[in-house]
């Protein structure tokens, strides 16, 4: 096994804003494993919030580059055991190594994942698309320039319930609104009924990942679905998410990859906690990952290459929020890596 890795810094096509801030370009960290002439890539976005940078992905994968290349590849799931162990303070560089992984092993079979795993891409649901916080009328620019069947809309600000009653009358598609942990309990209670009137069909993150008692109140009161992010983390917190919210919210990075994913799925589905998968501004390799587990998902939200000015692969385009897999394309689903 070899292993190589190459740092990105992918820019937006506009301004990217969420409650806790804006960004202009998205930092990612792809690896290429090499194991008998075939390579599988893999990606981890960095972000700031997680206080994992490119750069320590990086330090990491160096310090222990032998032990990355020694092991005797020969079960992805395996593999993700030994890099879990490896790297235990570093969950978005495993991610991006079991990603690669799963690509390599995909390969070797000749298949995608999905196939691998016998799903049915026709049960996938359609994805979202991101209107993030601007000027209202920007918003409503962004949102005249992407006819979409569902948006994800980012509050958490002052005037949110106006930005979601400007954007509700030029269109008639499924809103969710994602509040990144920017609401008080008080201001959860006073807007979510309000965002139900506005048509809007779950809300993702209203209070901190930590006020487990602030949830607790909100999940008898509120009128929608309520979606854990920054409160769901790795596979131990999805226990903790039962009679909190509604369901979770997956993301590949911060649990560490495809591997302990499948996992966290199988357990909500076991708690009756609804799925969705989301991304973290990936490029299509990221966002590849994402698509093969697509089809055991309630929701998802994978438009990152959608928001990004440059990518650094080809991988599943949208007919209007259906994912297009590419066709003879095995593993992730992707080609033309620029690496």
């Amino acid at each position: 096994m070899k292993v190589r890795y190459k740092i990105y810094n992918l820019p937006f096509r506009y301004p990217f804003t969420i409650s806790r801030g804006t960004k202009t370009h998205q930092p990612s960290f792809v690896v290429e494993l090499e194991f008998m002439g075939i390579t599988g890539y893999g990606e981890a976005p960095a972000i700031a919030y997680y206080n994992i940078p490119v750069e320590k992905m990086a330090t990491d994968l160096e310090t222990k580059r032998t032990f990355i290349e020694k092991f005797a590849f020969s079960d992805p799931e395996r593999y993700w055991h030994y890099l879990h162990h490896l790297f235990p303070a570093n969950p978005f560089l495993v991610c991006a190594l079991d990603m690669a992984g799963w690509d390599l092993y995909g390969k070797l079979k000749g298949k995608q994942l999905y196939e691998l795993w016998e799903l049915d891409t026709a049960q996938a649901p359609v994805t979202d698309y991101t209107i993030g916080i601007d000027t209202i009328e920007k918003m409503v620019e962004k949102l005249a320039e992407k006819p979409w069947p569902i948006y994800k809309i980012k509050v958490g600000v002052e005037n949110d319930i106006e930005m979601v009653t400007e954007l509700r009358k030029h269109t008639n598609a499924v809103f969710r609104v994602d509040a990144n942990a920017g609401w008080t309990l008080e201001q959860a209670l006073h807007k979510i009924p309000l965002l139900k009137e506005l048509g809007v069909e779950l809300v993702e993150q209203p209070l901190s990942k930590d006020n487990w008692d602030g949830m607790k109140t909100l999940y008898v009161q509120s009128p929608l679905p309520l979606f854990a992010d920054e409160s769901c983390v790795a596979e131990q917190d999805v226990d903790r998410c039962k009679d909190h919210f509604h369901g979770i919210n997956i993301k590949l990075t911060k649990c560490s990859g495809i591997t302990p994913a499948r996992r966290m799925i199988a357990r909500a589905r076991e708690l009756n906690l609804q799925v969705m998968v989301g991304c973290m501004n990936e490029s299509s390799i990221g966002n590849a990952a994402i698509a093969q587990l697509a089809p055991l998902l309630d929701h998802v939200d994978m438009d990152g290459p959608l928001l990004l000015a440059e990518d650094i692969a080809a991988g599943q385009t949208f007919n209007y929020g259906r994912i297009i897999y590419l066709q003879n394309t095995p593993g992730l689903g992707i080609t033309g890596v620029h690496f």
